[in-house]
């Protein structure tokens, strides 16, 4: 059966063998973005995953459409975990713990960072339905941290999203060094600190 909506075009059923091949398709680049980046050839996860590479565009339009959906679940996750901070006893503490899983979760598929970076200022990008949440999720944290006094009031999301991206993107390019994001966040809370006057 066919529904449809006011203002939105009719949604068919995916049928099995391109649901079968859309799940194939994402298990294929979620390996090959841990792998090798998210700059893989997509001809090339296209080829693994048993299919053309016109299937794949038929599922996923560009890479930024299938690095959202490969991402998706990660994304939830952070989202979770945010609202399980959202009344954290230290405001402030939550918005690290909560900064510290970005650049856990960025840090660990090559180039995920330079295209989260670039995804704010595109809200046709495949990744901005991952970005626009984490943003709202972020500025909850933020605020609250700010409310306590924590952090200055003249920060907003967008940038500290832009640094902690920075962050994952500076381990991602060390990776022999451990201590980097926790030094590196360490600073940018400094920074962060509202003035005592």
């Amino acid at each position: 059966m066919v529904t449809e909506t006011a203002g939105q075009e009719s949604v068919r059923p995916m049928r099995a063998d391109a649901r079968r091949n859309y799940e194939r398709l994402l298990a294929v680049a979620r390996t090959a973005f841990t792998d090798h980046g998210t700059d893989t050839s997509l001809e090339d996860i296209a080829r693994r995953a048993g299919v053309g590479i016109g299937t794949l565009y038929r599922h996923f339009p560009n890479r930024t459409a299938l690095m959202g959906a490969v991402f998706q679940g990660e994304v939830d996750a952070l989202l979770a975990h945010a609202r399980e901070l959202s009344d954290a006893p230290h405001p402030c503490a939550a918005l690290v713990e909560w900064l510290r899983a970005i650049i856990a979760h960025a840090s660990t598929y090559r180039g995920l960072s330079r295209a989260l970076m670039a995804a704010p200022g595109d809200a046709t990008s495949g990744l901005s339905r991952c970005s626009v949440p984490m943003r709202e999720a972020g500025g909850e944290l933020l605020s609250r941290a700010q409310e306590a006094g924590a952090v200055r009031t003249d920060v907003n999301i967008s940038d500290l999203m832009q640094l902690t991206n920075g962050i994952a993107l500076a381990v991602e390019e060390s990776p022999d060094d451990p201590d980097l994001a926790d030094r590196l966040l360490t600073l940018t809370l400094t920074g962060l600190r509202p003035e005592k006057g």
